[in-house]
């Protein structure tokens, strides 16, 4: 199953804080327009490409999300530096001396995530976790007048480098932003795989906004597209390494999310897509998460709409950088390509049952 390492390279680089997800919706529009019949977005920024489908059928809509986790600048102190809060669950204690980037009027500022030095600190403050409340972002200014002149005032966005690191042996990339980079670009490939066959949906496959800050888009995207199935294709985190839950294991296929904290996934649909993947011989595991994705949303909206996720594992998401192994995405690839192409209405009746 072929893998579109350009277009993931643009979608990785391409910064997309929560609220802020203009550059990486320009990379998905560029895509999408040779992909689609038609795009449609709502009025939060949530893009979509439409394959029209025959009259009757149903419409599916499938979705990944633009935003990454990221930080917010919030004030500006008298030395120049730069006090922040999060967007999205970031993991306080892996930020500490992080590059970063503060995107402002005059562009992106490159900067470093501080806290004052251990040299200072008790004992007992050492032992500490880092706390965001205690950091902040130097970009190298003396005052708070270089700061302004940089072009930086509270409210704009702080994101890490987009840097897209192929592994030793290829199989795997190091990158920020795989939750959710993946379920993007994974939406732009269904809709190239499906355009040019014949259809018994419509499909509607793009991108949500906010997702890291409350599934916000999803709500917005679901009432402009009234779905009558919905996957969302989302990064979970892998439990693969020493403390993890074991759950997610890196090359262990496409991960099947049982339920998490904003959904049991639909039984039925569930079982539609293990009976796939059985039959397709594409690898799968199953997942539980403590976390949630745009289908926690989406299933309750309107009379309710059948969802499930279709993911893939990724070690030390929510964070500067991730890694995920290419055999997880092409297995996912293949398995939503199975489930879109053949959801009739027949086969749609028989999961809501």
């Amino acid at each position: 199953m072929p893998y579109d390492e350009a277009l993931f390279r643009q979608l990785i680089e391409a910064p997309g804080a929560p609220g802020f997800e203009g550059e990486v919706r320009r990379v998905v529009e560029a895509a999408l327009a040779g992909a689609a019949d038609r795009m449609i977005r709502d009025r939060l920024g949530s893009l979509f490409g439409v394959l029209d489908g025959p009259e009757g059928g149903p419409t599916v809509m499938v979705a990944g999300h633009l935003d990454e986790v990221a930080l917010m600048v919030t004030e500006v102190t008298d030395d120049g530096l730069l006090k922040v809060t999060a967007l999205g669950g970031i993991y306080e204690p892996v930020l500490l001396a992080q590059r970063v980037f503060v995107l402002g009027r005059n562009g992106a500022v490159p900067g470093v995530i501080g806290a004052p030095p251990p040299h200072g600190l008790s004992e007992e403050a050492r032992r500490e976790a880092p706390q965001l409340e205690r950091m902040f972002v130097d970009v190298g200014a003396a005052s708070r007048e270089d700061v302004r002149a940089f072009g930086i005032r509270p409210g704009d966005p702080v994101v890490f480098p987009g840097v897209y690191t192929p592994s030793w042996s290829g199989r795997r990339v190091l990158a920020k932003a795989w939750d959710n980079r993946f379920g993007v670009g994974l939406a732009v490939e269904l809709l190239r795989a499906l355009r040019d066959r014949p259809r018994v949906n419509t499909v509607v496959a793009g991108a949500t906004v906010q997702e890291e800050v409350g599934l916000r888009g999803a709500e917005t995207a679901a009432r402009l597209v009234r779905p009558d199935v919905f996957f969302a294709l989302d990064a979970g985190p892998a439990g693969d390494m020493p403390g993890g839950s074991g759950l997610g294991r890196l090359g262990g296929g496409v991960l099947m999310r049982v339920m998490d904290r904003t959904m049991v996934t639909h039984r039925r649909l569930l079982d539609y897509l293990l009976d796939l993947a059985e039959a397709e011989g594409i690898p799968y595991q199953f997942f539980v998460s403590r976390g949630g994705t745009d289908a926690g949303r989406v299933h309750t909206m309107g009379i309710g709409v059948p969802s499930a996720v279709i993911g893939i594992p990724a070690r030390y998401i929510h964070g500067p950088v991730a890694i995920i192994d290419l055999d997880d995405y092409r297995a996912a690839k293949r398995l939503l390509i199975a489930a879109v192409s053949r959801l009739d209405r027949a086969t749609l009746e028989a999961i809501v049952g």
